[in-house]
């Protein structure tokens, strides 16, 4: 059975959060694909003739032959169960329970959290922009984000479920928000944030941002 043709389409500066997830899991599935962008300043992605035009108008988008889906996390599954072991690593854990809890996570910090999205954009990260101190809402939005994170890694390991899954870079970045921002934030989580970054999969994407910034 032949390879499948991939293609991942960004935006043009590489600061979506949502892409470097699925950049993320193609690199840790060792998948060969190649990578596109689209300029959203410009507005690429609203005009007829893009590829993801008639999905959702918005990126990462995923190309596999003629297959086009859109969404994040939608991709990440699609890729763990298309692409599954032993022949390629998993994103999210074997057992149904963390698996689950790893989607909730994933879930959650894309739905909730905004005034951390807003106030510490990933430019922060990826640009070195400097953003002015939090306001009441984001120290608050901060502060659950702070008290979920030290539940969900209060056994002291170093990733969510004892191994490696996708919903830990996820957290890492919403936690680097902050950490590159200079918000004060609690030694364990910043510590485990800084683990995350340094996996090579992240790496090549961050290189990516910086590459393009310069």
């Amino acid at each position: 059975m032949s390879q499948p043709t991939l293609t991942l389409w960004s935006d043009s500066d590489f600061f979506s959060p949502y892409v470097m997830s699925v950049y993320v899991a193609l690199q840790e599935k060792g998948l060969p694909f190649s990578l596109k962008t689209v300029n959203l300043d410009l507005g690429e992605h609203l005009q007829a003739g893009w590829r993801g035009y008639a999905a959702t108008r918005r990126v990462p988008l995923l190309e596999v032959d003629d297959f086009v889906l859109s969404e994040s996390s939608a991709i990440a599954e699609y890729l763990d169960e298309r692409f599954a072991p032993p022949e390629w690593e998993r994103l999210y854990p074997h057992d149904p329970q963390k698996r689950a809890l790893t989607r909730q996570i994933q879930a959650w910090l894309r739905s909730d959290l905004g005034p951390i999205r807003e106030e510490r954009p990933t430019s922060v990260i990826f640009a070195g922009e400097k953003k002015a101190p939090l306001t009441e809402a984001g120290r608050k939005s901060a502060a659950k984000l702070f008290d979920t994170a030290s539940a969900l890694l209060a056994h002291g390991r170093p990733n969510l479920f004892g191994e490696w899954c996708l919903a830990d870079t996820d957290l890492a970045l919403m936690l680097n928000r902050l950490v590159f921002s200079g918000d004060a934030v609690p030694e364990l989580l910043a510590d485990y944030a800084a683990f995350q970054w340094q996996r090579a999969s992240v790496q090549r994407y961050v290189a990516l941002s910086a590459k393009r910034a310069g």
